[in-house]
């Protein structure tokens, strides 16, 4: 039992037609939607993070392979998270501020570690977190001339980067340690060349915002009032 009229479904006693998209409007208001509490839980896993990876002096493979499995889960949740809330309508301003804190927390807290446990060189850590933060920054910058949407170039450097940290987070030896030299290498290109792109597209849509603000204000001024 529902509670709900027969009336209000429609008159049938069947739900009323659309009403999966009813429901998904709820959800949108709602901060309680299953988007959101995927972000929620990205965040509560950054200190669990860094507390597995932490402990033993960094070094304990055991503790290592707990840290590597909270950062396995909260790199799967932010794959899911946006995904349901572009697919069911679940977007919130929660979401939209939360979801990039959660997905840069987590990455800047296992770069960090690692070069504080000496795994890590601190100018792979300062690059990353140098083009995410100007990036971040540039966003802001452009937001009244439009956004840039995700590329297909951004995309594959958040797996990089995920990857990479994964397996430096695990205490390989041997080849996969060699192996995830070559991928944290290829995650420091793609983030350096979609960073600079990044940069290319923000000021082409800068310009193009500016040149039609321009345009509206001459048109306003020569038009009769």
């Amino acid at each position: 039992m529902t509670g709900v009229p027969a009336s209000a479904a429609g008159g049938t006693g069947r739900p009323a037609p659309g009403g999966k998209l009813g429901a998904a409007a709820v959800n949108q208001a709602s901060l309680w939607n299953i988007a959101n509490i995927l972000t929620m839980i990205r965040l509560v896993l950054v200190p669990a993070f860094v507390v597995l990876l932490l402990q033993d002096g960094g070094y304990d493979p055991a503790w290592r392979a707990w840290a590597w499995a909270a950062f396995a889960v909260a790199m799967i949740t932010d794959i899911f998270d946006g995904h349901l809330a572009r697919t069911y309508n679940l977007v919130t301003d929660f979401g939209k501020i939360a979801d990039p804190i959660a997905d840069k927390a987590i990455m800047a807290a296992g770069l960090v570690c690692l070069s504080a446990l000496g795994d890590l060189p601190w100018w792979v850590t300062a690059v990353i977190l140098f083009r995410e933060l100007a990036i971040t920054l540039m966003r802001f910058w452009v937001i009244r001339h439009g956004v840039i949407p995700a590329s297909r170039g951004g995309k594959m450097k958040t797996l990089a980067q995920g990857t990479a940290v994964g397996m430096y987070v695990l205490a390989l030896t041997g080849p996969l340690a060699t192996l995830r030299f070559w991928v944290m290498a290829v995650a420091v290109v793609l983030t350096v060349a979609t960073g600079l792109d990044y940069v290319r597209q923000a000021v082409l849509l800068r310009r193009r915002g500016l040149a039609k603000e321009r345009a509206v204000a001459a048109a306003d001024g020569v038009s009769p009032r």
